[in-house]
């Protein structure tokens, strides 16, 4: 049976295709792409904080810059590429299905990616946007930048974001294979499902806040800004409440790819599915009552900062869960120091160390003192950034072999993983610090105290840089060159390891039948 690589060679075929492993694949180029975009903004400014006073940009360029940088890596890489990219590509092999539910709606979703990105991205260039990635109102309806262009092309991608949640959910509930049922679907499906929900209930909120944003600019009409009647707080509670969800968009599909990692590499068990699987469903939910601890210097009741408080804890309940099952599922584990494996521990360290900080700030009395200084910027990179990437580089290696039929080179794959990992704490650690001394982000000056610990955050950034190239180039040369690939080389027992590799077009030989979990490694059975 042929492969979904060699099923139609031509351009025009990749175009048209209805393949969900092929629509996975034009996302993973395009959510690269813009990877590498937001990467560039991210060293452009780590080379204007080199020094106390402005060396590169005058302040209008540098607030761009970190913009521009913000949108492209929120909207156009951290929210999208895991569901689209890895979801689309092995939700329907671990259910056991043919396709998603929605093959032409899924081809589309691609398309009004693409749609909203060009849209975003001709804004970028004809005019900037200056406000941040949250667009904040009043300065947001009154820039002299191209904000309502901007507001409107992160509208379009947040449709592509409602499609794709919506093909997810229907394709779970109808396309299981016989004998799939919940609590036997893989964990990443899980992670998936939960994402999904966020995807398609929040982000219409979002939309039409933007676009209220971006009539205020264009046609003064005063939703937002206070001199024309508006209010700026009701925008920020429109945001975040859409924001926050976001926040669990990033990282509930990485818990996943780390649930299934975690279990391949130590050969063991999940120490307990229901946990995980339960712990996805609770992020998901209590993501949606939590958006207030945002706002406790925007003016609010004590009543409300202390429910705040409280529900922003309920969320650090179910990562804790999350975080001990996958250390409990090590116990006893025949582990194997592979580049995934090397990325978990990783994501470990940096999603438990930027938890932590997470619970910090979510206390009214340490977020006052914090709010808007570089602890929220490290924060925010530990958990999301980090998280988010360190589990998509851990899936490109992972599923790498089934994806494309080759083997990456291990050792320098490790070399990558190290100093990215590396990279990214030398990065973000002398921002804590920064931000606890009192240095305000945003800011393209300071005082010449800060200048080591901004030095050595900027050089951190060009290790992480490095890392980011050495790992790109070994793998799009494995794509052509690398060893061939077993249909199972990790001895997996996820159902899509079941496939051939590369996997048809229609994924398996004959229809699955599932009489099993998806990580029973004392059984020597499958399907």
């Amino acid at each position: 049976m042929t492969s979904y690589l060699a099923s139609g060679r031509s351009l025009r075929s990749w175009l048209v295709t209805k393949d969900h492993k092929r629509i996975g694949i034009l996302f993973l180029i395009a959510t690269t792409l813009a990877l590498v975009l937001g990467g560039v903004f991210a060293l452009l400014i780590r080379i204007e904080l080199l020094t106390p006073e402005p060396s590169v940009f005058d302040a209008l360029d540098y607030n761009r810059s970190f913009t521009h940088h913000g949108v492209v890596m929120v909207f156009l890489f951290m929210v999208p590429v895991i569901p689209t990219v890895f979801g689309n590509f092995f939700l329907p092999m671990m259910l056991g299905a043919p396709d998603v539910a929605l093959p032409r709606l899924n081809l589309a979703s691609f398309y009004v990616y693409c749609l909203g990105a060009t849209i975003l991205l001709l804004s970028l260039w004809f005019g900037g946007v200056d406000t941040g990635w949250t667009f904040y109102a009043p300065y947001a309806t009154t820039s002299p930048t191209a904000v309502a262009t901007a507001v409107f092309g992160v509208f379009v991608v947040g449709i592509s974001s409602i499609l794709t949640g919506l093909n997810f959910i229907v394709t779970v509930h109808t396309m299981r294979a016989k004998g799939m049922r919940w609590f036997r679907m893989p964990l990443f499906v899980w992670a998936i499902y939960a994402t999904a929900i966020i995807q398609v209930l929040a982000t219409p909120v979002l939309g039409l806040s933007l676009l209220l944003v971006g009539a205020d600019h264009a046609f003064g009409m005063g939703v937002f800004d206070p001199a024309l009647g508006g209010d700026p707080i009701l925008f920020q509670h429109l945001f975040w409440f859409y924001s926050h969800p976001a926040v669990y968009i990033m990282i509930l599909p990485a818990m996943g790819v780390v649930s299934e990692v975690v279990c391949t590499f130590s050969h063991n068990r999940p120490a307990s599915y229901r946990a995980i699987a339960i712990s996805s469903i609770g992020i998901a939910f209590i993501g949606f009552l939590t958006w207030g601890h945002h706002m406790f210097v925007s003016g609010m009741s004590m009543l409300d900062v202390g429910a705040f408080g409280i529900l922003s804890m309920f969320v650090a309940i179910f990562s804790a869960i999350k975080v001990f099952t996958w250390t409990a599922t090590l116990y006893r584990g025949r582990i194997t120091f592979n580049a995934p494996m090397l990325y978990f521990f990783g994501f470990m360290f940096l999603f438990v160390f930027g938890g932590m900080t997470g619970v910090a700030v979510a206390t009214s009395s340490l977020d006052i003192h914090w709010h808007d200084t570089y602890f929220v910027v490290a924060h925010f990179h530990f958990i999301m950034v980090g998280g988010t990437l360190t589990m998509f580089l851990a899936a490109c290696h992972y599923w790498f072999p089934k994806m494309f039929g080759r083997r990456y080179p291990e050792k320098w794959a490790l070399i990558g993983a190290v100093a990215v990992i590396l990279g990214f704490v030398f990065t973000f650690t002398p921002q804590f610090l920064l931000g606890n001394a009192g240095m305000p982000r945003r800011y393209h000056t300071y005082v010449p105290e800060y200048q080591w610990l901004n030095v050595m955050s900027t050089a951190g950034a060009t290790i992480l840089a490095l890392g980011l190239v050495v790992t790109l180039v070994y793998l799009v040369h494995s794509i052509f060159r690398g060893e061939k690939a077993g249909d199972n080389p990790w001895d997996s027992r996820g159902y899509e390891w079941l496939a051939p590799t590369p996997p048809p077009t229609h994924n398996f030989h004959t229809p699955l039948v599932i009489a099993r979990g998806p990580y029973d490694f004392h059984c020597p059975e499958r399907p």
